[in-house]
């Protein structure tokens, strides 16, 4: 059936995100629909509004939701009414050349519908009955929202869906950098670059993974201070050093892992530049398309050095997703403290002004 719900739309690129109601359809054959119950207001959000991330405008916002199914479609077996989801911007076809080989988060077919569904339409229209794009397959910054089932994770229940929720991404990618990408062993000693929502994730990875040292570099001495509570061992102010790697390796010798978390070429330089030999640096931002950054080419042959690509962690969502919830629920991962403040749909705009301005490691919008 089709239902009607609260969104936060993009009109048009540079414009601010504007709360309008839509009509959400009900789920085709192999989908969901899901009553969103809470979704992370994440800087790729934000970067779809400025058009550095290039999803075509009207375009529903939100790719890091959790709720509960309320309809499936025809053929599902695998979910029902009742069951607690969270939401993945990354599907799983299980039959492409980096399904088969072990890498879904490079799934080429999920690459082909980023702002539809796997079927190139989307359940999405306006009050004009036009057709609204979703981001990331998912669109769940709003009341409603009906997936495929390859981008639905299910959850135990019992877990506050505000917290789950934010394992669709910011947990995800900065756990996952740490776990998967990097593979960081026990005793190394690690740098994160940027400690907004992603980089408090990488720095708790770290610790969970055994790391010695943590330093974590940032330009507010605000973050800096949640970066401590989320065990970053050393921090470092940006604007107040000369040289940051020269004040890294000072305090570690040489980092054996970077994580990059800003989206910044000149960043992942700096991070580049503070590894030890057989160093690895790992970028975990997202740049501007024509952003570039640059490093002394030598070094990676006489060091050993190398660097990396993470996208959502490297995750295996329908594996990784719980067990970063069980990690939780071990007392071995936060997920509360990363829910700095909540907001209802109204206050979308709020919640986007005061991610850009820094205020949150995340705003969440939670749904009667």
């Amino acid at each position: 059936m089709d239902r009607k719900a609260k969104a936060v739309i993009c009109r048009e690129w540079g414009q601010p995100v504007q709360v309008e109601t839509i009509n959400v359809q009900g789920p085709k054959r192999g989908e969901i629909t899901i009553k969103i119950a809470a979704c992370g207001v994440c800087h790729s959000d934000y970067s779809a509004t400025t058009g550095k991330i290039q999803y075509p405008p009207p375009l529903v916002l939100g790719h890091e939701a959790a709720g509960v199914i309320i309809e499936v479609g025809e053929g599902v077996t695998d979910f029902q009414e009742g069951d607690h989801v969270v939401s993945s911007f990354i599907s799983m076809c299980g039959k492409c050349r980096q399904c088969v080989r072990g890498r879904p988060v490079l799934c080429e077919n999920a690459r082909k519908a980023m702002f539809t569904l796997p079927d190139g339409t989307v359940r999405t229209t306006d009050s004009a009955g036009n057709d609204l794009n979703v981001f990331g397959a998912c669109g769940v910054m709003a009341e409603y929202a009906t997936l495929h089932v390859d981008n639905a994770v299910k959850i135990e229940q019992g877990v506050p869906l505000q917290n789950a929720a934010l394992v669709g991404c910011a947990v995800m990618t900065g756990v996952g950098a740490v776990f998967n990408t990097a593979k960081l062993e026990p005793g190394s000693r690690a740098a994160v670059f940027g400690v907004g929502g992603v980089g408090l994730n990488a720095i708790q990875g770290c610790q969970t993974a055994g790391a010695e040292m943590i330093v974590a570099v940032d330009t507010s001495d605000s973050k800096l201070a949640t970066a401590r509570e989320f065990g970053a061992t050393h921090t470092i102010n940006i604007n107040e050093v000369e040289d940051v790697a020269k004040a890294v390796k000072k305090l570690t010798g040489g980092v054996d892992y970077a994580f990059e978390c800003v989206g910044a070429g000149t960043v992942v330089a700096q991070a580049y530049k503070c590894l030890g030999r057989g160093g690895t640096a790992v970028v975990v931002g997202v740049a501007d398309t024509k952003d570039q950054t640059s490093f002394g080419t030598f070094s990676m042959p006489a060091d050993e050095r190398t660097i990396k690509g993470s996208w959502l962690g490297s995750a295996r969502p329908q594996y990784d997703f719980p067990r970063i919830i069980a990690l939780y629920k071990a007392g071995k991962l936060k997920l509360d403290e990363l829910v700095t403040r909540t907001y209802t749909i109204e206050e979308a705009p709020q919640a986007f002004d005061d991610m850009i301005a820094g205020k949150n490691a995340r705003g969440v919008i939670v749904f009667d």
